[in-house]
């Protein structure tokens, strides 16, 4: 056993977490959990309340959301260089947030078939689907990485984000953003969380996936 402990389903965002964890180099276990009744039992529920997943344990402490789980971790495990420089960290934080709030939201809503219309759009966190989008799709125009030239945490949770929503066709392929997702998917770290997780999805799809899972 390990200090650290990874609650996930490879049908999931734990998809991320597993990324950043193999980026990380740390030493880890995995606990594999069907949606349904062993995401809902009390021993996971006194883990995650949310009774999702992912999540970690680490010494005692857990961690759960993904973008939460990425920037702990770059800080947990500074040898990896994860995590964001000083002249970093602006565009390091903005589009880590921006991805967990604004574009979580939005795109999750659109999913669902929920529009905000013109006169509640300063209520939403996000006002509209179509200028979030049109935020992201231009993140990385004049950078190879989030934060510039250095791959980072952000490149993980956002760029997973990123790529998902490219091959589900929520994001329009740019050729900027289709050499970013190859630069990730090239990664050794990306390939092996891969691996793993594919190698673990027998069995563990959801009947009906969980929106915020």
């Amino acid at each position: 056993m390990t200090d650290l402990t990874f609650y996930t389903n490879p049908m999931s965002r734990g998809r991320i977490a597993r990324w950043m964890l193999e980026e990380t180099g740390a030493d880890y276990d995995t606990v594999l959990l069907r949606y349904g009744p062993e995401m809902q039992s009390d021993d996971y529920k006194a883990i995650n309340p949310m009774m999702k997943v992912p999540a970690i344990v680490h010494k005692g402490k857990t961690v759960t959301e993904c973008g939460a789980i990425c920037t702990y971790l770059a800080e947990a495990f500074p040898d990896a260089q994860l995590a964001p420089l000083p002249e970093e960290r602006a565009d390091y934080y903005r589009w880590m947030f921006f991805a967990a709030g604004p574009w979580e939201q939005a795109s999750t809503n659109k999913a669902m078939g929920f529009e905000v219309t013109s006169e509640h759009s300063g209520m939403a966190g996000y006002g509209d689907f179509d200028r979030t989008l049109a935020t992201l799709a231009t993140v990385v125009d004049d950078r190879p990485y989030i934060c510039g030239e250095r791959f980072t945490a952000a490149d993980i949770y956002v760029g997973s984000q990123i790529a998902w929503g490219v091959q589900f066709g929520t994001i329009p392929e740019t050729p900027a953003l289709k050499d970013y997702i190859a630069r990730g998917m090239a990664r050794p770290a990306f390939q092996r969380a891969a691996e793993k997780d594919n190698a673990e999805m027998d069995g563990y799809g959801p009947e009906t996936p969980p929106a915020n899972t």
